[in-house]
């Protein structure tokens, strides 16, 4: 509290004072004093909670001066280690597993890797679900570390580019249409079937169709006809014993002949027919069968 007064210049002077003299206060008293202090106090409290909680932040979170928690960064780029989850999409040029360990990918859904060109158009997706794997793209290889072409799928071919393509399903490998191969082999000690259920079954080749068995005998049933063509070459019959036990006979010798000895003819139409043996062919003898 500051009052003025009126005091006398000089000595013998004598001025008045007046009746009433005003008192001015400075500063802020009362209630307003008892607010201010209390805004202040609020303050430095949510301040020091701040504080509090940058420190707990941190410390929860692990950063460091090379990163945050099990994120790492290094001159390489980003290192994550342990597990990890993202609620967003990851957009990454590279993504690779640590040398001593594998790189795994889990969702409770899919996981979904897309390939997106510079306007944003996906160009390639790879999908894996509970109960499909999907893959969206113009052309499918698997190679090896070598970087050998293994597998290759597209619109028009399925290339499969190992030197031995092995089916070891009970029911073997169904093929709807051709198939174009150098070489099909049974494993061994098992059996190799080649069967058309409804269909025919043709095998063409330009320089040959041959067929071995190693250890065991070969085959052939049909339904209908079996027919062996060759249009420049001729058919031979390789063997120490060609048995064809039910081809037609003709007509025997004279009665009471004991000849047993046979000749087989050969129809105009390619029907083999058998006919007794004699000094001479016998085969004009017995062509009525080819009627």
């Amino acid at each position: 509290m500051v009052r003025e007064q009126y005091n006398s210049a000089t000595e013998g002077t004598h001025i008045e004072r007046p009746e009433n003299q005003y008192v001015y206060k400075i500063g802020i008293y009362g209630w307003r004093k008892r607010c201010l202090y209390l805004f202040v106090l609020l303050l430095l409290i949510i301040l020091l909670v701040n504080f509090a909680l940058a420190i707990w932040i941190l410390k929860v979170m692990w950063f460091s001066p090379t990163g945050m928690g099990h994120l790492r960064v290094t001159k390489d780029g980003l290192r994550l280690e342990g597990e990890s989850e993202f609620l967003f999409p990851l957009y990454a040029k590279e993504i690779h597993s640590r040398v001593d360990s594998s790189l795994l990918l889990h969702s409770t859904q899919n996981v979904t890797v897309n390939a997106q060109n510079s306007e944003g158009e996906v160009t390639g997706r790879l999908k894996v679900g509970p109960k499909m794997v999907e893959v969206q793209s113009q052309q499918f290889q698997i190679s090896s570390k070598e970087g050998k072409s293994l597998f290759t799928v597209d619109e028009s071919e399925v290339v499969v580019g190992t030197d031995r393509l092995r089916v070891t399903g009970p029911e073997g490998a169904l093929f709807e249409h051709s198939v174009e191969t150098p070489l099909i082999r049974a494993d061994p000690f098992q059996e190799l079937r080649l069967e058309s259920p409804t269909r025919s079954l043709s095998m063409d080749a330009p320089k040959g169709v041959h067929i071995k068995a190693h250890a065991g005998k070969i085959k052939a049933l049909s339904q209908m006809d079996i027919i062996f063509h060759s249009n420049d070459g001729m058919l031979v019959l390789d063997s120490e014993t060609v048995c064809l036990p039910k081809l037609v006979q003709g007509t025997w010798g004279p009665v009471g002949s004991s000849q047993r000895l046979y000749e087989i003819c050969v129809c105009p139409d390619g029907k083999l027919y058998l006919s007794v043996a004699g000094t001479s062919t016998t085969c004009h003898e017995n062509s009525h069968i080819c009627s």
